[in-house]
């Protein structure tokens, strides 16, 4: 028998967000897991929305076994209430094993909403899924971070199906797989006048800085650079990077969540992570271990930032970087 392992894409303005793809991916890598244990099942990409079908090729190329399409001149916009009862009723219609959404704003408003429809549980801003090798059932265990990033949970769900998470943006990476276009199945719901929300207005608030979960280039600052952080801002500023912070100088309120690093923050995968006065606790390194170039700088040679550090630098960052900054000027220009 073939189970499924639905994932939910979200899109805007006709643009896939980039945590579906990573999930897709990650998906495909279940998939081969399960290849493992004598069993079969396929990524379905589950596509709510509007004159969409023109996104499946890419769904496809990312992983997609299947593409799922509930279109309604509802679900042009993204809506809690409506795209809730559409992906509620292709759970009930389908039965799937698991389903997993990516851990944005709409999809932590929207997950919890489905599970409580479902009868099912849900394991939230998961960062590892992995299938229980141990045992003969489609079993997921879904790690999450609990108590401040300090302690790592593995949650099952082995009564209730669909097993279902969100998972954070870039906690895995995205990989083409497969250009070929397969099976698109379309889906129709409809809605009461219970499930009718009218967006009268929608105003797009101008960001105060980039993201830095898109960023190629961070410049992380640690809680001992509070002080100094007009040094980290020229200094990024220079080499076209975007400044983050860990945990503890985020707490000082020197800077804001927004660029918090780490397990209770967002997890990046730049070119080039420049980490500066941060030790390398495991609350922060997670959330940026999977940069192709780590720089550390810190006073302490025992710190723990050096054993994933590409290259080191021990030594007062205060007194580094405008050294570093001048021979990177003299490259520059």
């Amino acid at each position: 028998m073939i189970k499924d392992i639905f994932v939910f894409i979200e899109t805007r303005s006709s643009i896939i967000a980039e945590v579906s793809l990573q999930l897709l991916s990650e998906a495909r890598k279940l998939k081969q897991q399960y290849i493992q244990k004598g069993m079969q099942h396929d990524v379905v990409a589950v596509l709510p929305g509007y004159q969409v079908e023109s996104l499946t090729s890419t769904l496809f190329r990312f992983g997609a076994d299947k593409v799922i399409i509930c279109q309604h001149e509802k679900l042009k916009e993204a809506s809690t209430q409506h795209t809730t009862k559409a992906l509620s009723d292709i759970i009930h219609a389908f039965a799937p094993d698991s389903f997993l959404i990516g851990a944005t704003v709409i999809g932590r408003d929207i997950a919890p909403r489905i599970a409580a429809r479902v009868d099912t549980g849900l394991t939230a801003d998961a960062t590892i899924i992995e299938v229980d090798m141990t045992s003969d059932s489609s079993l997921l265990l879904i790690t999450r971070p609990a108590f401040g990033g300090n302690l790592y949970g593995t949650i099952v769900c082995p009564n209730f199906r669909p097993q279902m998470a969100t998972i954070r943006p870039n906690v895995f990476e995205k990989i083409e797989m497969d250009s070929e276009d397969k099976e698109v199945v379309h889906f129709e719901t409809t809605f009461d006048k219970s499930d009718w929300v009218e967006i009268l207005k929608r105003e797009v608030q101008q960001a105060k800085a980039n993201d830095i979960a898109k960023a190629r280039i961070i410049v992380s600052a640690g809680r001992s650079m509070a002080k100094h952080m007009d040094l980290i801002k020229d200094f990024a500023q220079t080499i076209n990077a975007e400044v983050g912070a860990s945990r503890g100088l985020v707490e000082t309120g020197v800077l804001g969540k927004d660029v918090q690093v780490g397990q209770t923050g967002k997890t990046v995968r730049p070119l080039v992570y420049i980490a500066c006065g941060i030790s390398g606790a495991v609350q922060h390194t997670a959330g940026m271990d999977k940069a192709e170039c780590i720089i550390a700088i810190n006073s302490d040679p025992n710190a723990a930032i050096f054993q994933i550090a590409h290259v080191g630098i021990v030594g007062d960052a205060v007194l580094i970087l405008p050294k570093l900054k001048e021979e990177l000027q003299k490259i520059l220009n």
